[in-house]
């Protein structure tokens, strides 16, 4: 899983040539937490071996380095944990938790342990623990809310560590020792601004520059700020910041409207007042970028730029301290959760609510553009495609499919972090609705629909959210379907069956003869898998009844053979042999020859379940000939098996034989042809969109 540490008080920023890449300071907090990880436990005292992973906490403020120290911890203990490092997010920047089944299934995908699409809390927790159990890892859990985040994720593995990151105590885990962070010593602090400045600045006025850190009292994440201002201003002497926050400070300044007077408030207030004014805008309304994520185009679309000047401008926040540049083949940023809290106070006290409301907008009408752009790419063998590919504006254009699958792949939490917002907002539906649509589409023209059914399912219930709130019954019809394939997919049959009436009962609140055929359809297929056979039968013969009355040749012939399916099981061959018949004759009618020859053969099955192997035998080789009319190679093979099984139990055994050496000389000959041609993904299942507009 990718660490998206949030903490400017990780010293490891290095966009700028003057900031060199090793920890800096805490050398007492290193100690006591790896003496910590030596110390009996309190179960080891007692005699009894440790039920669970050991758990350190790292408490400290947002910005006080917290995460740059946890990352150093597992930098220099990680050799003693062969199974790897596992991070895990559990706040948002603006602090509102992450949910624990969010983070239990990044951290399974990170572990290679694949989750059923739409499993409950409990079970990608137990699904964790199982996967851990036999495992010696180390997990790191950045920006916890609560104990409860930390228990729910904690391993049933003594041999496991978990290494916590907090603002607060974790009430309720046992055996806990919180290290809790205050300032930088003066020392390193000092280090911290010569980094940026450059060490001839603080040689000369080394006393200025140990006022600075005072009056910064040691905090990493003002510090970071105070040397990004220092390094803008090749001119500035140190005296001249340090005078300046000592004014702030006695005068009780305020670092933002709302904001109690800290160190960080007070020098991101200076750095702020001191930028142009398109800048300034762009900046404070980054408190907007989805998951504090941003890249140039969400830069662009928040502030009605151009996307080059967004990405100049958020390379010089970086050269600043106000933004982290994301390690990432794109370019990406984050917003430091410590200064999250002080941009939003500014984009609420300087914009006007619908200047914010325009800016999501535009950003959610970026999205859309993207994500169909990220599709059209795929499908530029179809000339309606092309045609609007190259309407496409260059800017939001993919040179190559790869490019655009990999767009998605590292764009995806804040892909989905949009899809959230935009429909807690509650305001934004119509977008909402159309940046669904195109994300659900994107990963299944990229990703495939099995890979992507867990965003998937997220994305549906958002779906079915919208559209209950808004009384729309096709899309609540049509969220319900993927819902109930996505539940009957992953063994969930009884969930899937209630998806499936629910849905048919919007279907035909909208009067969508699609939505309620398929509904009817899927009611039968959820019975069938429960074993209720007539019930089964019965639904299909409802949704075969609809494809008659309109004149569905082809569904029809299909839904004969899933109701002869459903007699076969509850072993009602007569009725079973009379439906797959009416199946080939449709499918003959409509000159399918490879389904009429597949009707046959299932025609064949049944009548030797029903004890008539002469019937049984002539029926195969009529649909041998059909296949082979066809060409279907494989369809050939399995017949001739099933005449050499059948030969069998006629007493025919040389004939038998013959059919058998013909079906493997079939499927070796298949086999062949397939290596030596190229490879092609037939991953096409229906995806059904929230919306119509593409």
């Amino acid at each position: 899983m990718t660490d998206q540490a949030v903490d400017t008080g990780d010293l490891r920023l290095s966009a700028s040539p003057a900031v060199q890449d090793h920890f800096l300071g805490r050398t007492r907090e290193l100690k006591e937490l790896r003496a910590d990880i030596e110390r009996a436990g309190l179960d080891t005292l007692s005699g009894r071996k440790a039920p669970r992973a050991r758990v350190l906490l790292i408490a400290g403020r947002p910005g006080s380095g917290r995460t740059a120290l946890a990352g150093e911890l597992v930098r220099q203990i990680a050799e003693r944990y062969p199974d790897g490092v596992l991070r895990a997010r559990l706040s948002e920047p603006d602090g509102t938790p992450v949910p624990i089944e969010r983070a239990a299934r990044e951290l399974l995908a990170a572990l290679e342990v694949r989750a059923p699409a739409g499993a409950g809390e409990d079970d990608l927790t137990e699904a964790l623990r199982a996967a851990l159990a036999e495992r010696r890892a180390l997990l790191l859990l950045d920006d916890a809310a609560g104990a409860e985040q930390v228990d729910a994720l904690l391993p049933e593995a003594p041999d496991c560590l978990v290494l916590a990151v907090s603002g607060g105590p974790l009430t309720g885990i046992a055996d806990v020792r919180p290290c809790t962070l205050g300032g930088l010593d003066t020392k390193s602090a000092v280090e911290l601004l010569a980094r940026y400045t450059g060490s001839v600045r603080i040689t000369v006025d080394p006393r200025s520059a140990e006022s600075l850190a005072e009056a910064c009292q040691g905090h990493p994440a003002a510090l970071t700020l105070a040397g990004g201002w220092l390094a803008s201003r090749p001119q500035a002497a140190v005296s001249d910041l340090a005078k300046r926050m000592h004014t702030y400070a006695a005068e009780g300044a305020e670092g933002a409207e709302g904001t109690e007077s800290t160190p960080l408030a007070r020098v991101f207030r200076l750095v702020y007042d001191q930028l142009p004014g398109s800048a300034a805008r762009i900046l404070r309304l980054l408190s907007l970028a989805p998951a504090g994520l941003i890249d140039p185009h969400t830069a662009s679309a928040l502030a009605g730029c151009s996307v080059d000047a967004a990405r100049a401008a958020l390379d010089d926040f970086v050269l600043l301290g106000l933004l982290r540049a994301v390690d990432s083949p794109l370019p990406e940023y984050d917003v430091p959760g410590c200064l999250h809290p002080l941009l939003r106070s500014l984009a609420e006290s300087q914009e006007r609510p619908a200047e914010l409301q325009l800016a999501r907008a535009r950003m959610l009408e970026r999205t859309v553009r993207l994500l169909q752009s990220c599709r059209a790419i795929t499908e530029t063998d179809r000339p309606q495609a092309r045609e609007k590919l190259q309407e496409t504006p260059p800017a939001l254009r993919f040179p190559t499919p790869r490019a655009a699958a990999e767009w998605l792949r590292v764009r995806r939490p804040a892909l989905l972090a949009a899809v959230r917002l935009a429909v807690a907002d509650g305001e934004l539906d119509t977008l909402a609705r159309r940046l669904m649509s195109q994300l659900v589409r994107a990963m299944a023209a990229h990703f495939g629909t099995q890979a992507a059914a867990p965003d998937l399912y997220g994305v549906h219930g958002l779906v079915l959210d919208v559209a209950e709130r808004r009384g729309l019954h096709r899309e609540k019809a049509a969220a319900l379907l993927n819902l109930g394939d996505l539940d009957a997919q992953t063994g969930r049959t009884q969930a899937a069956l209630a998806r499936y009436r629910a849905a048919l009962d919007a279907a035909r609140e909208a009067n969508d003869p699609y939505a309620t055929r398929r509904a009817m359809e899927s009611v039968g297929g959820a019975h069938q898998e429960l074993g209720d056979y007539d019930r089964a039968a019965d639904w299909f013969g409802r949704a075969l009844a609809e494809r008659l009355a309109r004149g569905e040749r082809a569904e029809a012939a299909r839904l004969y053979g899933r109701i002869a399916t459903a007699h076969t099981y509850a072993g009602r061959y007569g009725e079973a042999l009379r439906n797959w018949r009416a199946a080939a004759a449709g499918y003959r009618k409509n000159g399918d020859v490879a389904a009429h020859a597949r009707a046959l053969s299932e025609v064949a099955r049944v009548q030797e379940y029903a004890g008539r192997p002469e019937e049984s035998l002539r029926t195969c080789q009529e649909a041998v000939e059909w296949a082979r009319r066809a060409e279907e190679v494989r369809l050939q093979a399995a017949l001739q098996l099933r005449l050499a099984d059948t030969l069998d139990r006629l007493g025919d055994p040389t004939a038998a034989h013959l059919h058998r050496a013909m079906a493997e000389r079939m499927l070796h000959e298949e086999q062949q042809e397939e290596e030596s041609s190229p490879k092609q993904d037939t991953d096409a299942c229906e995806i059904r969109s929230a919306s119509s507009e593409d």
